[in-house]
Parts: C-alpha cells; structure tokens; sequence
C-alpha cells in the first residue's frame, strides 16, 4: 500500500466548487515504435541542414517506419494490463490516444454505446493544412468499448491454421535439404507464428 504503480500520460479529474476530487479518468498517450535507420538522415541534415530540409529519405535502405506490431504488443498490451487493470479495478474510466495507422493494425474491437462504456479508443491522424503548409493533429473517430473485452482482443492471438505452419516449415527444411549434401541437422530455424 502507499506505493507508486507508474505513471499515467494524463489524469482527467474532476472537482466541485471547493476543490474536492469528485472523480477522475485516465487518458493513455500511445506512441508507435518505429524500425529502420534515423541516424543517418539525421547527420545528413546535420552536414547540410539548408537542403537537407527538402531532401527525401524514402528510397534508402532501413528508411523508417511505423513498427504496429512491436508497439501493440511491447507497449500497448503491458499498459492495459498494468495501469488499466488498476484504473478498471478502481471503477474509473480510461481512454487510449493513438493515431489512424496503429488503431487499424489492432483487432476489431467490439464498440459499446457511450453510457456502456468503460474505455474510449480517440483516433487521430495528422491533417495537412495547404494555406500554412504544417500538418496539424485532428482528432477522427471515438470507440467506445468495454476495458475487459478490448483487452483480451488485444492480448489473443489469433492460431491460424496448424497445416499452413506445417507448410511452412517443410518448405524451410525443403530448402536447407537441397544446399545440403549431407542428413539433416537439428540446426534452428526461424518459424514465424
């Protein structure tokens, strides 16, 4: 007891005329990991930041992108777990705030009328603004959902078929059986699930 459990991105409270908390929620801020090299284009800009402002890193080798999966199941589903477990255990309500991309690599999540729901998925997308030539943040649509159902959407995976994985696999053992000369080897081979 007394001891801290984290942090929350943000604490939405409120409180009556005299200041007293009469109630809160939580707002979780989800970012996205990305893959790929940002090192190099930065130095890039660094030894010529005059044109590296236009410059257009796209076609390189390890140009970076969003990584979904590790941030769904890295970052998203332990903080469902640990803080929305305790928010959820208190009977308060959470919201998660993510953009457009990463909210459609989730699971379809079972959405619940507003007054049903416990949790709220706000979807944003950067919007680009021609008159001033920056993109601003809009906020798209709101989901709203139940914490328990979300969560285990978000933690399950899905099996597939158990003959395709088979399939796979031979075809893997097909492969080093043909560059070999020799029996086959308990040698490891990567298998994606």
């Amino acid at each position: 007891m007394g001891k801290s459990a984290g942090n929350i991105d943000v604490v939405i409270v409120a409180y009556d005329d005299k200041g007293k908390v009469v109630n809160f929620g939580a707002l979780e801020v989800q970012a996205v990991y990305i893959s790929g090299n940002i090192r190099d284009p930065f130095e890039s800009y660094l030894r010529n930041s005059e044109q590296g402002q236009v410059m257009d890193w796209s076609g390189k080798a390890n140009y970076p992108k969003p990584d979904y999966l590790s941030s769904s199941r890295k970052r998203l589903a332990p903080q469902l777990i640990y803080k929305g477990g305790i928010i959820r255990a208190w009977n308060k309500k959470m919201a998660v705030a993510l953009n457009k991309g990463f909210y459609k690599t989730l699971p379809k999540l079972h959405a619940v009328p507003k007054a049903k729901a416990d949790m709220a998925w706000m979807v944003y997308n950067l919007k680009y603004e021609k008159s001033s030539q920056t993109y601003s943040l809009a906020r798209g649509q709101i989901v709203y959902t139940r914490f328990e159902d979300s969560l285990s959407r978000i933690t399950k995976s899905e099996a597939g078929s158990v003959n395709n994985f088979i399939s796979m696999l031979q075809d893997k053992i097909n492969e080093k059986l043909e560059t070999k000369l020799h029996s086959p080897s308990t040698e490891k081979m990567d298998a994606p699930f």
